[in-house]
């Protein structure tokens, strides 16, 4: 019966939600000021890290506090003959376990892609001193965004138009790395930083140290990568060795069995 209850409720609030009675987007959207302040601080990194810049991280995380709102009311009406504060708090443990379950999958994503994502800054940095030495920074910057990596256009675009916008300070720089928070990403925007400062008489020698700074970044990936490469390589074979002595220890205890039984 209780499963019937459960299911019913479920139909109730879709109806309700669907034909405008309730809506929960309304809701979402009115309280979204408040409701941001539970938005986990590298959400947005993690949505573009896996789709790009074609998912908006708004949107998703209103999907997030509307399927915990979904979970918390069905359950409560659920409940809503012997309702108590155990009941309540289980509601609103299993609504919080919904809203969660969506962060989590994305972090899963990111760590399984580490490396992937981590070598993608001096990839582009790489291409970005190319032009450097043709062009200043801000002009560099601006002409590197449709070839850069589709996780960083948008971080590079409202980098580029701060900076033109006449904000001459580290603080454009500082805010990509904080909105890209990938390894060395802050230490490269600094010396990106300083290397727009530079006067032209020192910019080949200020360019050599970036230049050296970013083949490091990239010896440092392909170490990863490689170390990563031998990991899963170890791993598989530990897992051969693991299966074949199990297989040799049954052979032997069913060979041993059958003796025993003659």
């Amino acid at each position: 019966m209780s499963w019937e209850i459960l299911i019913i409720a479920v139909i109730a609030i879709f109806v309700l939600n669907y034909s405008g009675r309730i809506s929960t987007n309304r809701f979402v959207k009115d309280n979204s000021t408040y409701l941001l302040k539970l938005k986990e601080s590298d959400y947005d990194f993690f949505v573009r890290a896996k789709y790009g810049t074609e998912v908006d991280p708004n949107v998703l995380f209103e999907k997030r506090i509307r399927n915990a709102f979904i979970i918390i009311a069905a359950l409560l009406f659920f409940f809503i003959t012997s309702l108590n504060y155990v009941k309540i708090l289980f509601a609103v443990a299993a609504g919080f376990g919904m809203f969660k379950l969506q962060y989590l999958s994305l972090k899963k994503y990111y760590k399984n892609h580490l490396h992937l994502i981590d070598s993608m800054l001096p990839h582009y940095l790489k291409g970005l001193e190319i032009l450097i030495q043709h062009y200043t920074v801000p002009v560099a910057i601006g002409k590197s965004i449709d070839d850069a990596p589709d996780i960083f256009k948008e971080g590079l675009n409202e980098m580029i138009e701060k900076i033109n916008a006449g904000d001459s300070s580290i603080d454009p720089y500082m805010d990509f790395a904080r909105k890209y928070p990938v390894r060395d990403s802050m230490r490269m925007m600094r010396l990106l930083y300083r290397l727009s400062l530079g006067r032209q008489e020192r910019k080949q020698e200020q360019l050599m140290m970036f230049s050296k700074t970013i083949s490091n970044l990239q010896q440092k990936a392909r170490e990863t990568r490689y170390k990563n490469r031998l990991d899963k390589m170890e791993g598989k074979t530990t897992s051969m060795l693991l299966a074949t002595g199990l297989g040799l220890m049954v052979l032997l205890i069913v060979s041993v069995m059958q003796m025993i039984q003659m």
